[in-house]
């Protein structure tokens, strides 16, 4: 390897010596250290090192806890059968884990939790699975011996070393804080629709906007939307106007369906209209609800079905069908499908048009809220990566 290659694309202001190649087994020595009274810390894929307290797994060592090893703050702790995977951190806890992962304590030129992000590199996985012991994928076990005989690229400087692990963790930081706001959002859209919606038998929610009295009234279905039909590709030809396929509603992003296919105007076929909603009237889709919103005036194949709104509001409409649930509506004796005698009796409750228009924007900001913290969390996750790739040697 040159010395130009053990230098990392993007680096801190003020660093500029060539990182070195070292050996795990000069940084790193295996603990083997046993308690039984100390908190049960865990160690995956997804979260790295946490107590096991705080997972959803119930955690019962049982008789074997005595045989657990210590793990100190700073200690390298990784699953010897899935260090491939990358279920490894370094520890930000004091405890004990379970005597199948590997305990492997820094000397003093590492900083810790630099090496928490560069134990799972890419380049890294692979090795680990090349000298891993085992004949498959599910067991193949990596011993202390053959990660200490891995080679690295790492900076020198213990300075570079905290900089980039420092940086790395405010970053995880803000991804958390995010996913931690999006997931509440999620939790509480889930709520408030489950409580601003009348449950069965009853006439009014739960939860209403403030000067709102009446009960609200049922009406079926059929008496507040106009039912859409689809039309063959064979029907059209090249042309200007999107064409919605069943395959478009699985693409979560395609709520205006830029990428459809686009075909000609067909005067023997009634074109769908901006703001009716979409889905495909058999199969599994309808059990998962894959319901969308077209945001522009289209037409929709033979596999799928359009309700556009008529006298009821098209936002709280839309919350209908998603709170409801297609697979009520649906025939689900056979494959599950729908037609228009399953959606012209459905009883539908709804209050005045006033209240529906409240629902309606209440949701819609709210979905706009939930979306914004989305979009926040999957950029800062897609930087994260790409600084990985490009923030170390």
């Amino acid at each position: 390897m040159t010395e130009q290659a053990k230098v990392p694309a993007i680096r801190f202001a003020g660093f500029t010596d060539p990182w070195e190649q070292r050996k795990l087994g000069e940084l790193f020595e295996e603990s083997d250290e046993r308690a039984s009274d100390r908190e049960i810390l865990s160690v995956s894929v997804a979260n790295g090192i946490y107590p096991a307290s705080e997972s959803d797994r119930e955690t019962n060592p049982g008789a074997s806890l005595a045989n657990y090893k210590i793990v100190h703050f700073g200690d390298v702790v990784y699953n010897s059968m899935r260090m491939w995977q990358g279920a490894v951190d370094a520890s930000r806890y004091d405890g004990i884990v379970s005597p199948a992962y590997v305990v492997a304590r820094p000397n003093s030129e590492v900083y810790a939790r630099f090496f928490a992000r560069l134990l799972r590199q890419p380049m890294l996985l692979k090795q680990y699975q090349q000298v891993s012991q085992g004949n498959s994928k599910d067991t193949q076990v990596l011993k202390f011996d053959d990660f200490a005989s891995i080679g690295i690229s790492m900076p020198a400087s213990e300075n570079e070393q905290r900089r980039i692990g420092g940086f790395f963790d405010r970053l995880d930081s803000l991804i958390t804080l995010h996913q931690r706001k999006y997931d509440k959002l999620v939790i509480f859209k889930k709520s408030m629709l489950e409580k601003m919606f009348p449950k069965d038998g009853e006439s009014v929610p739960e939860i209403r906007f403030a000067g709102f009295t009446d009960p609200w009234e049922q009406r079926k279905l059929g008496e507040i939307v106009s039912i859409g039909a689809g039309a063959p590709p064979s029907a059209f030809s090249a042309g200007n106007f999107l064409y919605v396929k069943v395959d478009d509603l699985n693409e979560s992003s395609h709520f205006q369906f830029d990428s459809a296919q686009r075909v000609d105007a067909n005067t023997a076929v009634k074109p769908i209209r901006k703001g009716s909603i979409i889905f495909a009237k058999r199969g599994a889709a309808i059990l998962g609800n894959k319901v969308r919103v077209l945001g522009k005036t289209a037409y929709i194949d033979t596999n799928m079905m359009a309700l556009e709104p008529r006298g009821v509001d098209a936002d709280f409409l839309w919350l209908f069908i998603n709170q409801t649930g297609l697979y009520r509506i649906a025939d689900t004796s056979t494959i599950p499908q729908i037609n228009n005698k399953h959606i012209e009796p459905y009883p539908v409750d709804i209050p005045n048009m006033a209240e529906q228009q409240a629902i309606g924007t209440f949701f819609s900001r709210l979905d706009d809220l939930i979306t914004l913290h989305q979009r926040k969390l999957e950029l800062l996750q897609n930087i994260k990566k790409s600084l990985l790739d490009k923030m170390f040697a």
